[in-house]
């Protein structure tokens, strides 16, 4: 079963965000669109590639009332000495979740038993908090912010425009379609 178009199960868990330790809960996301991205592990190889992906392209999330919440079953003391000692994680405005009991890797069926690590799963949360699009990649398959971006504007114009969806490749400005049975066979 899709975990898309279903609501977040309640969690409570701390993030490092700011240069501060912060409560986030379900609650924290209501009234606004979020991203959650799982990632395995800090101090690894693709991770960094990934957070600092989404920390160059942050102020366009920001631009679009799209939270980023970065997800791994790291304590969120651990995310802190990252922060410290790396150049592109410095960078990263965002909240660094710390997830060590893996409520949330398994809340999000991301969670790798055998390892305690998370997959590189990528949800989607509209301000309802129900997951509207999530991608799952195997660890060494990094993510591209900019189609996540992407995602989110379609997600977003499907939300605020009943009756119409967005076809394969659309960005922004683009047509979309409105379906109907006068489609069928024609496109």
């Amino acid at each position: 079963m899709s975990l898309v178009n279903t609501v977040i199960k309640p969690f409570k868990v701390q993030a490092y965000h700011n240069g501060k330790f912060v409560e986030i809960t379900e609650d924290s996301l209501k009234g606004k669109w979020a991203a959650f991205v799982f990632y395995p592990a800090d101090f690894t190889f693709v991770c960094p590639t990934e957070l600092g992906d989404l920390a160059y392209h942050y102020d366009i999330f920001k631009a679009m009332g799209v939270e980023i919440y970065s997800v791994s079953t790291d304590t969120h003391f651990t995310h802190k000495a990252w922060h410290d000692a790396s150049a592109t994680i410095k960078k990263i405005k965002f909240p660094m979740i710390g997830d060590p009991t893996g409520i949330l890797a398994r809340n999000f069926e991301v969670m790798i038993e055998q390892e305690g690590l998370a997959l590189r799963g990528t949800f989607l949360i509209n301000p309802d908090g129900v997951i509207k699009a999530m991608e799952v990649n195997d660890l060494g398959i990094g993510r591209s912010a900019a189609d996540l971006i992407r995602k989110a504007q379609a997600a977003q114009y499907v939300a605020e425009h009943n009756g119409e969806v967005c076809p394969a490749a659309w960005a922004p400005g683009s047509a979309t379609l409105a379906p109907s049975v006068d489609l069928v066979g024609k496109i």
